[in-house]
């Protein structure tokens, strides 16, 4: 990982956590249900879609005392789709970030419930936000529901599992993943860019590098599951392949799968040109995307 970007995540990654935690100390829950959302709030994980947020407006060279809330509430989001994408009526998941999955732990009912909780409490956050014009807090709240709800990431799930034990098109893949993961992770660089008050050409070329970059980061997911071994990726490695899911390896070929994932990080940084940092961290994370083992 490059230098500044692990600088960055080091700086940055104690203050979502302590900030995530605190939010669950000050809410009224009760204890087996917060012990539950802690559990997997607090089970590690790269943190790259807050940290999206949080780069966003760095690159802009902007601050919003609403940032962290902004990048929080992105972070339960994908935290309870984690939990609800483990359980045995989705992908039946025994691990996650190398622990065992949350029903593993606190059974099915609760952990269903956890990530209700969670998805509930991320709304509740961004209802706080106060150094953010009234109509930009509004956007970013109706931008969050896009691209968590039915017609982004709850959707692409949908679309995931009609997906399996079929041979999708590349059209009908890149469709599942810009839904399923795309969604959320442009939700990341838009709300930044709205909160360090980006004008809408900007918006427009930040919205490109999201898609690329979402792309990017399936198809180095596809990727790692035939490459990596279970101990590298924290779950079960692949799982794609007896689920028999359509991926990019399958559909592509390894080699072809590679080289469609240097297309999108390629295109991720054209469309981020007009930053005036040599070094954006944008395109740091775009490295980091497609460089990963895990």
């Amino acid at each position: 990982m490059n230098e500044r970007l692990k600088r960055f995540i080091d700086e940055k990654m104690p203050i979502i956590d302590q900030a995530m935690e605190g939010m669950l100390e000050e809410a009224e829950i009760p204890s087996s249900l917060k012990e539950s959302m802690a559990y997997s709030i607090q089970a590690g994980g790269k943190r790259i879609r807050p940290m999206l947020v949080l780069a966003t407006l760095e690159d802009l060279q902007a601050t919003s005392e609403d940032a962290v809330a902004v990048a929080c509430a992105v972070e339960m989001i994908h935290t309870y789709s984690l939990i609800h994408d483990d359980l045995p009526s989705m992908d039946d998941d025994d691990f996650r970030r190398g622990k065992p999955t949350n029903h593993k732990v606190y059974g099915e009912a609760v952990a269903v419930l956890a990530g209700d909780a969670l998805q509930t409490l991320a709304f509740k956050q961004l209802s706080t936000l106060k150094d953010t014009h009234p109509q930009d807090a509004l956007r970013i709240i109706a931008l969050l529901a896009d691209a968590s709800g039915p017609s982004g990431m709850v959707g692409g799930q949908v679309l995931d599992i009609e997906g399996e034990h079929r041979s999708l098109s590349l059209d009908q893949l890149e469709t599942v993943h810009l839904h399923k993961t795309g969604a959320l992770l442009s939700f990341c660089i838009e709300a930044g860019a709205i909160l360090a008050k980006a004008n809408e050409e900007q918006i427009e070329k930040l919205k490109d590098y999201a898609k690329n970059i979402g792309l990017a980061f399936q198809i180095k997911d596809d990727i790692l599951d035939i490459t990596a071994t279970t101990e590298q990726l924290g779950k079960t490695a692949g799982s794609d392949a007896e689920r028999e899911k359509s991926t990019y390896p399958a559909l592509l070929g390894l080699e072809g799968a590679e080289d469609r994932l240097r297309k999108h990080h390629h295109s991720a940084l054209e469309s981020i040109k007009f930053l005036t940092d040599d070094q954006p961290l944008l395109g740091l994370f775009a490295d980091y995307i497609v460089d990963r083992n895990a």
